[in-house]
């Protein structure tokens, strides 16, 4: 899945797990994003790293975009996403599951930019005394300025939700280009233009 142009949302779902340090110990994200925007569509936050997280992110995804005809979901090889529950739960919504090949990161570049993005923002910028204050801080960056606010210059300087918007009245360039991978912008409360994808 190295091609990482899509021609509108809801066409490619890129999905992985990453881990934040608390005082409580570790807290693991899972997220799904829509390719074509870097929107993320769902995300889940536990203890442990189950097969549970990933459903529950799968879940929140399917809840907020239910049209999944021609749907591609993107993960790598991990257990949480080859597992029986799982697998079948993407069936029965009729997505077609993509998997990377064996000891290839890059085919998940775009989830793990975001990631990159997240920690460089948001994490590392903080101590969290508990998990439950991690989560709420996760959650506020994804759903209030994440999808909403920041900017990328993957898609021309707009927001992910903003991207989408123009998408949808036509005034979209077109697929989302691949993203430059380095420059991380550092999170400030305000709009502007990030470079990170």
């Amino acid at each position: 899945m190295r091609d990482f142009r899509v021609g509108a949302p809801n066409l490619a779902w890129v999905t992985d797990i990453t881990y934040i340090w608390t005082a409580e110990g570790w807290l693991y994200l899972a997220t799904i994003l829509d390719l074509f925007s870097r929107r993320v569509v769902g995300f889940a936050m536990r203890e442990h790293v189950t097969r549970e997280l990933a459903l529950e992110a799968l879940g929140q995804a399917l809840g907020s975009r239910p049209e999944t005809r021609d749907l591609v979901h993107h993960s790598d090889r991990g257990s949480q996403y080859r597992s029986h529950d799982y697998r079948r739960a993407l069936e029965k919504a009729g997505i077609t599951c993509s998997m990377s090949r064996r000891g290839n990161c890059w085919d998940n570049a775009v989830v793990e930019s975001f990631f990159g993005t997240l920690k460089t923002e948001l994490v590392h910028e903080r101590e969290f005394a508990t998990r439950a204050a991690a989560k709420i801080a996760i959650t506020e960056y994804i759903e209030s300025f994440y999808n909403s606010r920041r900017r990328h210059s993957s898609l021309g300087y707009v927001s992910p939700l903003m991207f989408e918007l123009q998408h949808g009245s036509g005034k979209s360039g077109g697929s989302a280009p691949a993203p430059p991978g380095t420059s991380e912008g550092r999170r400030r409360g305000q709009e502007r233009p990030d470079l990170a994808a």
